[in-house]
């Protein structure tokens, strides 16, 4: 298996893949090959889908950055991530900031190379917008996936607000009227923003979603929640959508969104390391927004989020 590059030689290369690994193989005209790969990490730069802040075009350079000083070694599981799967940094997808529908067209096309050729994408926004393109691509892979969807918000609204119907609070809507989730396979953890109408969350209520409050998370405990999650999914193939405004702004300040009263960086790390066992088959993390970020606390904490996501990804490899 590829190991992270050693020091010296990271140093020396003077480019920054996410946590050190080799970069995928390109042709000349930056066509990528993912043959015998396990798991390609994708940064998406964009945040035309944004509704207040903007920024999140950036997180991909600062979460590679931040991810370098991640080592391969589990401190809570008996697994060494990178000698147990082959991942490689994809490089960033080639979007224009002024087209979401080409940034849709680029990343489902992006995906739908990494899937096909049998490997795990882990897409690095962007807002969260780009969930929508890499769930069709997923989808059409897989078939009908359970979600994991770790958010503030419930993001199925529709065009009712801003006059555009794909924007940064859409992709789950989209994703249920499309198909792409398994009727009451998706799982909403975190969501605590307050709502415009009483209408909202209704199509995730009908399509017999499961939303777990911070109230409950409180009250039961992130381990005993996961679980539940891990229990319901079953063989399901499952993909984590994880908008980093759902951890509670305290913990992820550099976020376009935050609303208060969200995981704590400990829970949200435990959440994904409870998933194990899962057949993961993709994961994004979305709106972190550097340039309001603080000391790098969210753009490490994406990069740990990455890390646990690819763990569980090795914990089943490993089976």
């Amino acid at each position: 298996m590829t190991h992270q590059q050693p020091a010296a030689a990271y140093i020396r290369h003077g480019q920054t893949p996410f946590f050190r690994l080799p970069f995928a193989n390109l042709t000349a005209d930056g066509v990528a090959h993912y043959e015998g790969v396990d798991a390609v990490l994708m940064g998406v730069p964009w945040d035309g889908g944004t509704t207040y802040r903007p920024g999140a075009r950036l997180a991909p350079w600062e979460v590679r950055r931040a991810s370098a000083h991640v080592q391969s070694l589990h401190a809570e599981m008996p697994l060494d991530v990178f000698a147990t799967i082959h991942a490689v940094d994809g490089g960033n997808t080639a979007l224009t900031p002024f087209s979401a529908p080409f940034m849709r067209d680029v990343v489902e096309r992006e995906v739908r190379a990494i899937v096909d050729a049998g490997a795990v994408p882990f897409l690095v926004g962007g807002d969260h917008s780009i969930a929508l393109p890499s769930l069709r691509a997923v989808h059409a892979r897989h078939g009908a996936l359970a979600v994991v969807h770790v958010d503030a918000h419930l993001d199925e609204s529709g065009p009712e607000t801003w006059g555009e119907a794909f924007h940064h609070g859409t992709p789950i809507g989209h994703a249920i009227r499309e198909g792409l989730v398994a009727r009451g396979a998706l799982h909403q953890v975190g969501i605590r923003a307050t709502r415009s109408h009483p209408e909202e969350g209704s199509l995730a209520a009908s399509h017999d979603a499961r939303r777990y409050s911070m109230d409950e998370l409180q009250d039961r405990g992130v381990l005993a929640v996961a679980q539940r999650i891990r229990a319901a999914v079953r063989d399901l193939p499952t993909y984590i959508t994880f908008d980093v405004d759902g951890v509670d702004p305290a913990y992820a300040p550099g976020t376009g969104t935050p609303v208060p009263g969200g995981l704590s960086a400990r829970e949200a790390l435990r959440l994904i390391r409870a998933l194990a066992g899962v057949r993961l088959v993709g994961m994004d993390v979305v709106e972190v927004c550097p340039d309001l970020d603080v000391g790098d606390a969210t753009s490490t904490l994406a990069a740990h989020l990455l890390y646990e996501g690819l763990a569980v990804l090795a914990s089943r490899t490993r089976l």
